[in-house]
């Protein structure tokens, strides 16, 4: 099985391959030589999963390639819902304060706004949706959610993104120190791609 994963996100490249396991090749878009980039502009994960997975499968169609024609084209669109920032990031958390703006940034921006935020009313959650198109053009999609808290500080050097804000209660940890196999077990991007490996 092939699949050629819509991101450039190696963080991302390396979660996915560790979670589908060695008997699946996964290829990032410049791996198979696709060059796309479409504006996510739905208003919920799952729509913007799609947005790339469809979006990519049609340059895999026009590129007359049969192996590329044949490979399972998969996307995820993934993010960070904050209680006490309501529809500040979500399926905006990529663009927030910029797309150009470290997330070394973007994590002290949000504990400075957070600091006097109660820890009851601290609750966070990382969501991905994934959306999987089979070269027969069947369409399937998949969602997790890891439910946490934002954090007091920048904690950790595993993961990337909002991971080292992202604290663990169970594990009095953020989502940065735990070890890869850990994150893998209980994140939002392992529990969407366990379920669609299960579909698939």
């Amino acid at each position: 099985m092939k699949i050629i994963f819509a991101t450039g996100n190696q963080g991302k490249i390396r979660e996915v391959k560790e979670i589908l396991g060695d008997q699946v090749e996964v290829l990032t878009m410049k791996e198979a030589g696709v060059d796309c980039d479409p504006e996510e502009n739905g208003s919920t994960f799952t729509e913007n999963a799609y947005i790339k997975a469809r979006a990519v499968r049609e340059k895999c169609k026009a590129s007359g390639n049969k192996e590329l024609i044949d490979c399972i084209v998969m996307a995820d669109d993934s993010g960070l819902e904050i209680d006490a920032m309501p529809g500040e990031l979500g399926v905006k958390s990529a663009r927030f304060m910029g797309h150009d703006t470290s997330y070394d940034i973007k994590n002290r921006a949000i504990l400075d706004r957070m600091k006097d935020v109660p820890v009851e009313e601290r609750g966070a959650r990382f969501v991905c949706a994934i959306a999987a198109i089979l070269p027969d053009g069947r369409e399937l999609d998949t969602k997790g959610v890891m439910e946490g808290q934002i954090g007091y500080e920048i904690s950790g050097n595993g993961g990337f993104g909002y991971d080292p804000i992202f604290y663990l209660p169970e594990y009095q940890a953020s989502s940065a120190d735990i070890s890869a196999e850990e994150k893998n077990r209980i994140s939002h991007r392992g529990q969407a791609l366990r379920q669609m490996k299960e579909l698939l």
